[in-house]
């Protein structure tokens, strides 16, 4: 399997859902609107680059019709089935993130809002009431729609957080009913979507990559922390394969970065690889990218063929590290003109991610192999 069918898997799987931005019904909040508020030729709905969002998104992007109509197929019915869960298109175990609309309380419900849009504008860039009329004009700063109430999705610390819920976390007695799993990865899967935004404003793949990871980093300690809130460590620690994940994406992240902040050998002090990720993700969002910054974490991931040879750590945990190290490797390649179309790399990227697609089936010394060979392959470019 090659990397481009590896990563477009994975996107697809998680392309099935997206982020919730429902409300609370709390006093005062803003009302959504539905997408149609945006829709018409003056604003959103027009032809032209600058105009287009409307109809990229109803036409292209699979967010607005693809989430709702998973739960009519078969597939979602055999989960349904599994879980006791009578009508998929109605539980809100289901519609969360496939129909996240259904939760908007009534009262909250604009005079065009329609519940079957999917997932649409105002569930990523917030509930449309209180910034329509006022964000599109010329002297409004990204201050001043965010004090609105519209969510900053330029800052990509907010976007990951706006995605990352629906794109990775998933309950798992659910999985074990036949839910795939997800994988979240933010630069990767924004590529894979028709773009309804300004690419110039999409900042740097390799600093997206990198914050998407923090962000999935948080929310699996934050996952497995709530699913054993009261459990005992041995307990917490029967969560293998959540366990090995965060143990994996921990130890990408501290070898692209450097970071000794935290020793993230093992999952057992979530707490603190919780807060750091948190921390790293905001840092990151703030903070300058550059090409050499992409050429300095990428030097550091490609040099770990060592670390697949040692002994004392055990396969699977050395699968998941591998499975995160390709995909990081992969996007940060992406994100350097030089490195995107060169052969040598492409092809050593290539056999990282066939040998890296099962995680039964790893083998540390032979992905060890394969990754040696790519530091000669970049510094020969």
């Amino acid at each position: 399997m090659s990397k481009t069918i590896y990563r477009l898997a994975a996107g697809l799987a998680a392309g099935m859902i997206f982020a919730v931005g429902t409300a609370r019904g709390a006093d005062g909040a803003a009302k959504f609107l539905g997408a149609n508020s945006c829709a018409s030729s003056s604003c959103h709905g027009g032809g032209g680059a600058a105009r287009n969002q409307f109809l990229v998104w109803s036409l292209k992007d699979f967010h607005s019709q693809r989430p709702p109509a998973t739960l009519t197929s078969a597939r979602s019915k055999q989960i349904a089935d599994a879980l006791e869960i009578k009508d998929p298109t109605t539980d809100a175990r289901c519609t969360v993130c496939h129909a996240p609309l259904n939760s908007v309380p009534d009262n909250l419900r604009g005079e065009n809002f329609n519940v079957s849009e999917g997932v649409s504008c105002e569930s990523c860039h917030g509930a449309a009431e209180n910034w329509i009329r006022s964000h599109t004009r010329t002297d409004y700063t990204r201050v001043d729609r965010t004090a609105a109430g519209m969510r900053d999705l330029q800052n990509l610390c907010v976007r990951a957080n706006t995605c990352v819920a629906c794109h990775q976390n998933v309950d798992a007695d659910i999985l074990k009913a036949g839910h795939p799993e997800l994988i979240f990865e933010l630069d990767g899967q924004s590529i894979a979507e028709p773009k309804h935004w300004s690419v110039e404003k999409n900042e740097n793949g390799a600093q997206a990559w990198l914050i998407g990871q923090a962000v999935a980093l948080r929310e699996m300690c934050w996952q497995l922390n709530q699913a054993h809130v009261m459990a005992k460590m041995s307990q917490r620690l029967s969560e293998t394969n959540l366990v090995e994940k965060i143990s994996a994406i921990s130890w990408v992240l501290h070898k692209a970065t450097a970071d000794e902040r935290v020793v993230p050998l093992f999952a057992e002090d979530l707490e603190s690889i919780q807060n750091w990720a948190d921390k790293l993700a905001r840092e990151k969002s703030e903070t300058a990218w550059s090409e050499q910054t992409t050429h300095e974490c990428l030097t550091r991931l490609s040099n770990l063929a060592p670390s697949f040879l040692d002994g004392q750590i055990c396969r699977s945990i050395q699968a998941r590290r591998a499975e995160r190290l390709v995909l990081a490797l992969d996007r940060l390649v992406d994100a350097l003109p030089e490195l995107k179309h060169n052969a040598p790399v492409q092809s050593a990227l290539n056999r990282l991610f066939q040998l890296a697609q099962s995680i039964p089936d790893f083998d540390p010394k032979q992905f060890a192999d394969a990754l040696q060979t790519l530091p000669a392959a970049l510094a020969a470019q």
